[in-house]
């Protein structure tokens, strides 16, 4: 069914027809010209936009419209998690080209239903508009904190351990995968189309490609998960992170980020950044270096931060936590030691959308 058919409003009624709100917060939802948000007495209101632009975030030739839609919405909600907060509403806007059909963004919003449901979080409220270029989408994520357990990426101090959860560069690796099989894919089309060999073209239309053992991969860089638990374990254990953020843009760039903002040094250690045996292979596959990858790579949304010293007993016992290095002066600078003890300047080369 053409978009057209049933115009702005019949189309948010179609996506937002079934949602069933979860959260005591949500006083008015999807509606009214305003979602009505209850305000907790001592509580913090924590806000989060980000913006996917299809050609620049994403590639729809390889990332299923489900698989979209519950990624744009985790990035929102990673970005609560990462200030120790809780998520508990979301609004969705989207620029939609005419290629697109209902069905289409009926599997978009299925995708964000699905994240929704898992977080706990409500769909309150958004906006549609059309789209010359493809497809937008802009989210944001409404959370709450009590004041004392916000966690700000400038507080980090002489001393503290620096913490990662899960691994680094899965992401990465999983994008350079499917980048590269949709490479294949368009080379074989245009040899096809240069020799006029119809039959081999027609055939190509169902190739799919074998991405057999290496699922996780896919999984890391299509359907990200927002470490919740990683909250939860820390709150558990009474650590509160001095410092945190999430590591959307790459590990590298995250961690200049808090140095800069808490006006710090930092040492981390190469043999200790967590990474998974398949990215190691898949990296060894391209002939790339799987630590530049972990550095650099950016969208694993794992949680980056630090801690005080003294609580190095209870990090050390949290599942899929590890330590990679400690904060310095600032007049130290950020630094990596290399497996053979070489010690080089870290530098902020992870994700730029505005890099030319």
């Amino acid at each position: 069914m053409e978009i057209s058919q049933l115009g702005e409003f019949g189309l948010i009624k179609e996506l937002t027809g079934d949602i069933q709100l979860v959260n005591k917060t949500t006083i008015k939802g999807v509606g009214d010209d305003c979602a009505v948000i209850e305000s907790q007495e001592g509580m913090r209101t924590l806000v989060t936009t980000d913006l996917l632009m299809e050609g620049v975030h994403f590639d729809l030739t390889y990332v299923p419209l489900k698989h979209l839609g519950y990624k744009a919405v985790i990035v929102n909600l990673s970005d609560i998690y990462a200030m120790n907060g809780t998520p508990q509403q979301i609004t969705v806007s989207l620029a939609i080209s005419k290629r697109f059909t209902v069905e289409d963004i009926q599997e978009l919003y299925s995708g964000m239903k699905l994240a929704c449901e898992k977080y706990h979080v409500d769909i309150v409220g958004g906006d549609t508009t059309s789209s010359l270029t493809g497809l937008g989408i802009s989210i944001t994520a409404i959370g709450q904190a009590r004041p004392e357990d916000i966690v700000y990426r400038n507080g980090a101090k002489e001393t503290d351990l620096i913490c990662v959860s899960g691994n680094l560069g899965a992401a990465y690796m999983g994008l350079q995968l499917l980048e590269r099989e949709k490479s294949v894919y368009n080379q074989q089309v245009s040899e096809a189309q240069q020799t006029g060999n119809k039959k081999v073209f027609d055939s190509l239309r169902d190739v799919q490609p074998d991405f057999a053992g290496k699922e996780y991969l896919l999984e890391r860089q299509l359907k990200p998960e927002a470490r919740k638990d990683i909250i939860e374990a820390l709150n558990k254990a009474g650590i509160h992170p001095t410092s945190m953020m999430d590591i959307s843009d790459g590990l590298s760039s995250e961690l200049m980020h808090i140095c800069n903002q808490s006006h710090t040094g930092c040492r981390i250690y190469e043999e200790r950044i967590p990474l998974d045996y398949l990215t190691a292979s898949m990296a060894e596959e391209f002939n790339m270096n799987v630590s530049t990858c972990a550095l650099n790579g950016g969208e694993d949304y794992e949680l980056l931060f630090t801690v005080p010293l003294v609580d190095n007993e209870r990090i050390s016992s949290i599942d899929d936590v590890k330590v990679i290095g400690y904060i310095t002066q600032p007049e130290l600078g950020c630094a990596l030691i290399t497996r053979d003890g070489n010690e080089f300047e870290l530098k902020s080369q992870g994700w730029n959308p505005l890099k030319e």
